[in-house]
């Protein structure tokens, strides 16, 4: 008897295909009116983070950013444009040209959307009436609005990928406490009861075009696809 094929146990929700909330507890997002000065109460880890995660403390509130390289505990970060010090948020009209950043806003006040991820930073280009033109560590430019702020630095945890995992368990209980699906099963070698593309002698790809009305169940593949066919 085969078993309901992956796409299937996953919209039925089960706790094994379902988001664990408590490693998402931490929201990385910064008040929308800061001035000043804060403190960085702690350092922590978060599962569903792949940097170490900074404990900001400001009027009595505290709020969550990603840790910067040499960030310790206790040290005071700024809001003012004019202290260019690594983990200080600033407006990017602000920040000189050539300086390191992350967690920027995408609109002003939004907390902060782009360049989250351990070792990530981007660079301010150049700066235009229309506004501030920031390069990605894809080498792709982007404008942002002159008041966006972000956060002064490079985010920690730079190298996270050079060691080995080297153990199948270590990797599991990565990939679990963030519910991604792991291991990944191709579905061209699995039998025929257990997913449409299964069967076969060898590899002998099935078409991967699911038709618009097809069940979940054999809804796999290519999903309403704009066109077919070489061009």
């Amino acid at each position: 008897m085969g078993k309901r094929i992956i796409s299937q146990a996953r919209g039925h929700g089960s706790p094994t295909y379902r988001v664990r909330r408590r490693a998402f507890r931490f929201k990385i997002k910064f008040p929308k009116n800061l001035e000043g000065e804060a403190t960085i109460v702690k350092l922590l880890n978060s599962p569903a983070h792949s940097a170490p995660l900074a404990k900001v403390k400001y009027n009595e509130e505290y709020f969550f950013i990603p840790a910067c390289n040499e960030m310790i505990e206790g040290q005071k970060i700024s809001f003012m444009g004019n202290v260019v010090k690594p983990g200080s948020i600033s407006r990017l009209k602000d920040l000189p040209i050539k300086t390191s950043i992350y967690c920027i806003e995408s609109i002003p006040g939004d907390g902060g959307k782009f360049i989250k991820v351990a070792g990530g930073s981007a660079i301010i280009n150049r700066a235009a009436p229309e506004g501030i033109y920031v390069v990605f560590p894809s080498k792709k430019e982007k404008r942002f609005d002159n008041n966006c702020r972000a956060v002064i630095g490079v985010i920690a945890g730079h190298g996270r990928k050079d060691k080995p995992i080297v153990k199948a368990g270590k990797k599991f209980y990565m990939k679990k406490a963030t519910n991604k699906l792991w291991p990944r099963t191709s579905a061209i070698k699995m039998n025929v009861i257990d997913h449409p593309f299964g069967s076969g002698r060898g590899k002998n790809p099935k078409s991967k075009i699911a038709k618009r009305n097809a069940p979940p169940g054999a809804r796999v593949g290519l999903i309403r696809p704009r066109r077919t066919g070489r061009r």
